[in-house]
């Protein structure tokens, strides 16, 4: 299958990262190259540096960004931006950019097994190496996806779910997504069901533990604020609430001025603000979401540093 993956917010990402020909940029989740290649193309004499940790997204962007002499491309998690840095002799980053979440790609190939519309392995190994989904709905205590299924995805019947996963699994071994799906949708009432798909949430919650996402995030987000050059920026569409809560409290925390006590006469920490937010988040366009439904969760958030 080709890797395609519609790039959200487009343009709006491409502005907020403040463009200028000679600086250098990290896309920490370059997929299928659709922020990449315009990026490449708008800085000739400065430097892209493609990251992503899927060896497909990474076979594409071979492909699709050999013309560009000015590109990088490193098959690494984005939460190692210092080494990769590092590695490439490169003192800081201008520009940083992460389009969160799963791929179109990784979606609609039903083998990757991240979609619950589609009967697949249970995988959601974004690195196809390492922990599985199968592994963790088969070897994980009842309290353990409990808690990963109210914590990651949300889920008001996480206990339910976490039961019935485990009694399942004790006459079979739980293989396939439709066989997780039927679990999931025979541990909930049926007027549960109806505002979105019953596994949604499941699913999230699963993948994210799989992936380490919040943990890769946060990592990026201390590591990367580090990387940044003076006036650079970080740009970051999430796709969750659990996910752009942590970039909005972090972009929050490196605005932050004093925290001394109002009735003190002179601020006595000694706390400055970090830099600050070109604006507070976007929300894709009524364009967008007609074009791209799958954009309606997204947001963007942009923190520039001093």
């Amino acid at each position: 299958m080709e890797f395609v993956h519609k790039s959200v917010m487009f343009e709006e990402a491409l502005s907020a990262l403040n463009l200028r020909d000679g600086t250098v940029i990290a896309d920490g989740t370059a997929g299928g190259g659709g922020h990449s290649s315009e990026i490449a193309k708008r800085i000739p004499n400065g430097r892209l540096i493609a990251i992503d940790r899927d060896p497909d997204a990474i076979n594409v962007l071979t492909e699709r960004l050999s013309s560009f002499p000015n590109v990088k491309i490193v098959n690494d998690s984005f939460s190692n931006i210092k080494e990769i840095l590092s590695q490439l002799n490169e003192t800081g980053a201008d520009g940083i950019l992460l389009d969160l979440g799963v791929s179109s790609f990784q979606l609609d190939n039903a083998e990757r097994g991240f979609s619950f519309h589609k009967d697949a392995p249970l995988d959601m190994r974004m690195s196809k190496k390492g922990l599985s989904a199968a592994d963790v709905v088969n070897t994980y205590s009842k309290e353990e996806l409990a808690n990963i299924i109210f914590k990651y995805g949300e889920e008001k019947f996480a206990r339910s779910i976490a039961s019935n996963i485990v009694k399942a699994r004790e006459s079979k071994r739980i293989e396939t997504t439709f066989e997780l799906v039927d679990i999931i949708k025979s541990s909930m009432p049926q007027k549960a069901m109806r505002d979105s798909h019953p596994a949604r949430r499941t699913f999230q919650a699963i993948r994210i533990e799989v992936n380490g996402e919040l943990d890769e995030l946060n990592k990026m987000l201390d590591d990367g604020f580090e990387c940044l050059n003076a006036g650079g920026r970080f740009a970051i569409i999430t796709f969750h609430s659990l996910e752009d809560r942590a970039v909005k409290e972090k972009f929050n925390e490196w605005c932050r001025g004093c925290t001394c006590p109002k009735e003190f006469p002179v601020c006595v920490c000694g706390n400055e603000p970090k830099g600050f937010l070109p604006f507070k988040s976007k929300a894709p366009s009524n364009e967008e979401l007609e074009e791209n439904p799958r954009a309606h969760s997204a947001r963007l958030r942009v923190f520039e540093k001093y």
